[in-house]
């Protein structure tokens, strides 16, 4: 076995070793939380009951709720929700340059509702609401876009000096001949080869490595002298199968929220978790103090009673005639209201811990514009920090991962050559984005109420770029740039006009000379008679 091989078995064994704490935590949210994904230290078989522990659903619906609006306010495929921009407004402001980082966004835009990204990327934000920590690996499969969400049990990752995951260790099992299939008969190991022959359907173990290549020839293109190194090793020899590059790391793994010195993330459901184990025993034990009042324990005389009792509709129980004993029920004392309150107070913890009274915050029919504005800023307020990291771990790395497939497969137009050596930079569009960008939007309308009643006596329109605030209103809220004109049209626009009101001017005038004349004659006429 090559050395390399051996120091990324021997790394990645320390990885493993170093997440065992984790892995506990993990099973336990998965045995509460999301009982579906309930298989990190405790495996079981396919089509087992999980539900065993939970006895409430509030934790359950919660994630759900989470999950879905992270979906829906960050990549909702409804509408677009990103747009590729250039920070230099002179090269922003040309019309091939628009027009092209139009078409950009819009081919790119195709590729994800094309893909099956929308089904992935929801199991990656119930992932992120569980566990802290999701990933998804991303290819490009004969021309069209393939990504696949990855269980918390199988990948493992590590930072680099800054902070930010580069390196990816994912240990999976397949069967014997889909690992045939994907990497050949003559590149398997032995124990596979066995395998296939005598149970092509029992699973093996198969580690992917993708880590910096630290020894690399630049001058070259091929994969292996790319930017980072990936490596398919199988596990029951240590033997390597497969080995290439890619140009950028291929998976994105964002975090909910990350502690100082920690790799993996953090969750809301590690703050709800006490609360969530709390209700289900609170919820078992009101269920069976309930159970004793419908149906209580009863009291019967040890002497002169015919057993079996009978406590079904119209049972018949006997007893010795001339005897007052009769059967009493048991009266256990439970106080269900005060059981019941105690559930409301941790079910309002669970929901708080998840953000549902902000996602779900009530109003008025009657409330104002204003207001609904102010309520929208203090619920950007709560969840922004948090959403503000997945921007940053998740949708910008996604977003170069796909450029950077789409140009490489010759699936984008050629740039202009303005752009040449320029980076292009995301613009956010998305729900979310609008709802923050709504406070600067109101602090404009609210200068312009104000600005617009001194424009009598005051000149305030020499300070406003028409232009410019247009712009501002039409980014904030959300209007496709398809819908407006481009400068060059709207430069023709105004050159037209102007030349419109030039002309008219000049009519005008030469109107008025006609006038002049005509009246300059008949004076000199009155003037000779």
């Amino acid at each position: 076995m090559e050395d390399y091989i051996k120091s990324l078995v021997k790394r990645f064994d320390y990885i493993q070793q170093q997440r065992d704490n984790w892995d506990t935590h993990y099973q336990e949210l998965g045995d509460y939380m999301l009982p579906r994904k309930a298989d990190i230290v405790k495996k079981r078989s396919r089509g087992e009951k999980r539900m065993e522990q939970i006895y409430d659903g509030t934790a359950l619906q919660a994630v759900d709720l989470l999950s879905a609006s992270l979906h829906g306010m960050l990549t909702s495929g409804a509408s677009p929700w990103f747009h590729l921009d250039v920070k230099d407004t002179e090269i922003n402001s040309d019309d091939d340059v628009r027009e092209w980082l139009q078409d950009t966004s819009m081919r790119m835009m195709r590729a994800f509702n094309q893909s099956n990204f929308e089904t992935e990327v929801h199991e990656m934000y119930v992932d992120l609401v569980v566990f802290g920590t999701g990933c998804m690996f991303i290819e490009m499969d004969k021309g069209k876009l393939r990504c696949s969400t990855r269980h918390i049990s199988e990948f493992y990752v590590q930072e680099d000096q800054h902070g930010i995951v580069d390196t990816v260790f994912r240990k999976y099992s397949l069967s014997a001949v889909a690992a045939v299939q994907t990497f050949g008969m003559e590149n398997v190991s032995e124990h596979i080869k066995k395998v296939y022959e005598k149970k092509p359907d029992e699973q093996v173990e198969v580690l992917h490595c993708v880590t910096p290549r630290i020894e690399r020839d630049i001058r070259k293109v091929d994969n292996l002298n790319m930017p980072f190194m990936s490596v398919y090793i199988c596990m029951q020899t240590k033997m390597k199968m497969a080995e290439g590059g890619f140009e950028e790391l291929p998976y994105v793994v964002p975090r909910f929220l990350k502690a100082t010195g920690e790799v993996m993330g953090r969750s809301p459901a590690m703050v709800a978790l006490p609360d969530v184990k709390m209700l289900n025993l609170m919820s078992k034990t009101i269920i069976q103090a309930a159970q004793k009042m419908i149906d209580p324990p009863l009291l019967v005389p040890d002497d002169g009673f015919l057993l079996p009792i009978r406590t079904q509709p119209g049972g018949l129980n006997f007893y010795r005639a001339g005897s007052r004993d009769t059967i009493t029920p048991l009266n256990t004392g439970a106080n269900i209201p005060i059981g019941l309150s105690m559930e409301d107070q941790r079910r309002q913890a669970i929901r708080s811990a998840f953000y549902v009274d902000q996602l779900l915050v009530g109003g008025s029919p009657n409330m104002t514009a204003t207001e609904v504005i102010q309520r929208q800023e203090e619920r950007m307020r709560v969840i922004g920090p948090v959403l503000g990291r997945l921007m940053n771990e998740m949708l910008r790395p996604l977003i170069d991962r796909v450029f950077a497939l789409m140009v490489r497969d010759n699936l984008l137009a050629p740039a202009p050559e303005i752009l040449q050596g320029r980076d292009v930079d995301i613009e956010y569009v998305s729900p979310l984005a609008r709802a923050q960008k709504s406070s600067s939007l109101n602090n404009t309308l609210k200068a312009l109420e104000v600005l617009m009643p001194l424009s009598q006596a005051l000149p305030v329109g020499d300070h406003i770029d028409p232009d410019g605030l247009v712009r501002h209103i039409t980014e904030a809220l959300g209007v496709p740039k398809t819908t407006l004109k481009s400068q060059r049209e709207v430069n023709q626009v105004r050159q037209e006009r102007a030349a419109m009101q030039q002309e008219q001017m000049e009519r005008e005038a030469l109107s008025q000379d006609v006038a002049d004349t005509a009246q300059a004659a008949q004076a000199v006429r009155m003037v000779q008679k």
